[in-house]
């Protein structure tokens, strides 16, 4: 992220305390950083403890502040009120965005129930168990609160190719729109964005295997009505605006941020309707292979 390009003034976010899950890569890793910047402290967790320290070591060297790692499975109950502890006895949390998740490109009838396990109970399942464990305590202590859900466009028309996902995300708007109306009476907030393509690497390994940029990932070369994917400054600055102080009255809404891709040609995998039986045998040999590099880094 370009930090000469966030466009509030330096702490803004002093005296907020926030949840990142998935903080140590991708989206997650960048709003860790624009909260950091802006003087919140931060809590960032994932399954792999190396790499969340990683993280949070590169951000305080660069910006100072506050960033602590605690790894958390968060498809564990357990695992995440232990972790949700321990963040909080260095202050009660004022902000959780739910970041984690997961995602792979496959015919729906290629799936196991294992494979739409894998994404719901991280995307679905433990986005819920964070949201509530976060949101008893502060319902119990009277403190406000505020909840961002990272999802998709996909909520709102689907995704071919990527079911899981488009379903538990869809579950997450639904969550969002029906606690902004349920907790807004004990001043806790709900809302979303979904963004469109802005790469990382365990995105383009598991949404992009061949290379050929199919679905959104078309977007560099003509898909997007702007033309290009996303900037990461550009989400960061959405994020902050919905989880600083200024903005309170917005509640229990999903923003795009996506240059207008899912007016355009609806945002998703449809176009993958065009690959041959060959074509997904090489996509699915390339995922699982980064699968198999994933955990082998797991367990070093």
């Amino acid at each position: 992220m370009d930090a000469s390009k966030i466009m509030f003034k330096p702490g803004l976010m002093k005296g907020e305390r926030i949840l990142v899950t998935g903080g140590g890569s991708g989206l997650g890793k960048e709003m860790a950083e624009a909260f950091v910047m802006l003087g919140a402290d931060v809590v960032i967790c994932g399954r792999r403890g190396e790499v969340l320290k990683e993280t949070a070591d590169e951000i305080m060297k660069k910006h100072g502040g506050t960033c602590i790692p605690i790894p958390c499975d968060i498809r564990v109950p357990d695992a995440i009120h232990d972790m949700v502890d321990q963040a909080w006895s260095g202050g009660p949390l004022t902000g959780l965005v739910n970041n984690a998740a997961g995602n792979f490109i496959s015919r729906t009838e290629d799936l196991s129930t294992r494979a739409f396990d894998a994404i719901a109970n991280i995307v679905f399942h433990g986005s819920f168990y964070t949201t509530l464990d976060i949101g008893k305590r502060w319902i119990a202590e009277k403190r406000k609160g505020s909840i961002l859900s990272i999802l998709t466009t996909w909520v709102w028309n689907g995704s071919a190719f990527t079911v899981p996902s488009a379903m538990s995300k869809a579950g997450l708007n639904a969550m969002t729109q029906s606690l902004a109306v349920e907790w807004a009476r004990y001043g806790i907030r709900a809302n979303a964005i979904a963004p469109g393509p802005f790469p990382t690497e365990g995105m383009s390994k598991r949404l992009n295997p061949d290379g050929t940029g199919g679905g959104p990932m078309r977007d560099q070369s003509g898909g997007n009505p702007m033309g290009r994917v996303g900037e990461m400054h550009e989400l960061c600055n959405l994020a902050v605006t919905l989880m600083g102080p200024g903005a309170e009255y917005i509640n229990g809404q999903c923003i795009a941020i996506d240059g207008a891709a899912y007016q355009a040609g609806g945002g998703n995998f449809s176009a993958l309707t065009a690959w041959t039986d060959e074509q997904w045998t090489q996509a699915s040999a390339a995922i699982r292979a980064q699968n198999e590099k994933d955990r082998a880094k797991r367990t070093v």
